[in-house]
């Protein structure tokens, strides 16, 4: 079976948002429009955001890494610290981050 995902968030100030985002993800890996990013994570899954102000803030999206205590240790180089980190009773690790307009996005990880 193939698993191919393309999630998106919508987001109000799209250049703001491609900041905070390339900070988070690395540079998008294509611009689909004056008001759209790309970001592949794998083989077939993305992540996009959109300007779309309407729809903004209500957006939710967990990452599972393999890296995860690399990926937090990256991302926080670039200048963002998670909001939130929890450690789940399996020992499930997660760390999570919100956009400037309130969208959340965890990254998960196995336990240490």
């Amino acid at each position: 079976m193939s698993l191919d995902l393309f999630a998106g968030m919508y987001v109000r100030d799209y250049e703001a948002a491609k900041d905070w985002y390339s900070r988070l993800l690395g540079e998008p890996t294509y611009i689909a429009s004056e008001t759209e990013a790309v970001w592949e994570l794998a083989e077939n899954r993305f992540v996009a955001i959109e300007q779309n102000a309407e729809h903004a803030g209500h957006g939710i999206q967990t990452i599972f890494v393999d890296d995860f205590d690399a990926r937090v240790a990256q991302i926080a180089e670039r200048g963002i610290e998670p909001v939130k980190r929890e450690t789940y009773s399996n020992g499930v690790r997660k760390a999570l981050y919100r956009d400037p307009d309130g969208n959340e996005i965890g990254f998960g990880g196995a336990p240490s």
